[in-house]
Order: structure tokens, then sequence, then C-alpha cells
């Protein structure tokens, strides 16, 4: 089924719409929490809440890219479920080493200029990764979006796990700088 049929299903208040979405993207939402809680029972939980969060979402958003609005709803359960629990011992702490990987270019305050800065380093960090190479891109996104591990991203990819390291360190020093030319300062 489409997208469009299966957002259309949400707005028609249709169960079956879960279903749908289960179907098509079930795999997808689950390899995202498990890569950041490394335990099958939570991250099946965090899917479960994904499509509750979505079925609470649709209407009255009408998501452009429905398979990012769920990885991006799945995503941020993972990561509020990783925080509650700090169970950095799950998953060898892949979750913990990515987070600190980025924790050199983009500070974690909380105060009420947040949001608004919130959607400039979005802004910033769209353009960043629109202006690396594709592969490059992919890397990134795949350590820091997805969460996946090193030896993942190598095998994917064809390419040795240090070559993956240094890709990633390469493509953090050019995303600290991008953001202190931008004004975004860490």
């Amino acid at each position: 089924m489409e997208d469009r049929e299966i957002i259309d299903l949400y707005f028609k208040r249709s169960e079956q719409a879960i279903a749908e979405t289960s179907l098509k993207y079930g795999k997808y939402c689950r390899k995202i929490a498990w890569n950041i809680l490394y335990s099958d029972e939570d991250a099946e939980e965090c899917v479960n809440d994904t499509w509750l969060h979505t079925w609470n979402a649709i209407p009255p958003t009408r998501p452009v890219r429905f398979s990012s609005f769920l990885g991006k709803i799945t995503r941020n359960l993972a990561l509020n479920l990783y925080e509650k629990s700090r169970a950095q011992k799950r998953g060898a702490g892949e979750t913990a080493a990515a987070l600190d990987e980025l924790a050199g270019c983009v500070s974690a305050s909380s105060d009420v200029e947040k949001e608004i800065d919130d959607k400039e380093l979005a802004a910033s960090i769209d353009r960043f990764l629109g202006g690396l190479p594709e592969q490059t891109r992919k890397i990134f996104v795949r350590r820091y979006w997805y969460v996946s591990s090193v030896k993942e991203i190598a095998a994917e990819y064809g390419m040795g796990e240090s070559a993956v390291k240094m890709s990633l360190m390469r493509t953090r020093e050019q995303f600290r700088a991008y953001l202190e030319k931008e004004g975004i300062h860490i």
C-alpha cells in the first residue's frame, strides 16, 4: 500500500492504518529502536508506542515523507527510553558512544531559547548534510541518526572499520567547523 493511502486511513480513523503501517514499516522502526536500545523487548515496546504516537498525530499532521516521520518518532521514543533507563551496558555502549562522539559538536543546553536554537540547528544540519558526498553523508547519518555500529556500517559499505572511523572523524571535524561558521557555538 502506498504511503498516501496509509495516511488517508489515519485521517479516516481506520484501525487498518496501524496494521498497514506495521506491515510496511515495522522492520524499519524496530531496527532504529534496537540500534539505540539493544533490547528486543524495549524495541518492540518503542515500536508499539510509535504506532500510538502516529495515531495521535495524524490527523491533523499530514507527513510529507511518512518513513521519515515514523523514523523520527521511533528514534525520539527510543532515545527517551534510553535516557530513562540509563542502560549503558546494553548494546556494548553504542548509543552512548555515538552520542559522546557528537557531544563536541552540539551542546545539550535545555533553556527557553532551545526551541529556536533547535530549528536553527536543524536547518544548518540539513545544509551541511546536503553538501556532503553521498557516501560520506550516508555513513554519518547511519552512525548518528540510526546509531549503527562502526562494524555494521563497514559491512554495509564494503569498507574497513578504520576507514569508517576516519570518515566519521573527518566529517565531525567538518561539522564542528561548519556550525562555528554558521554562528552556532558549541
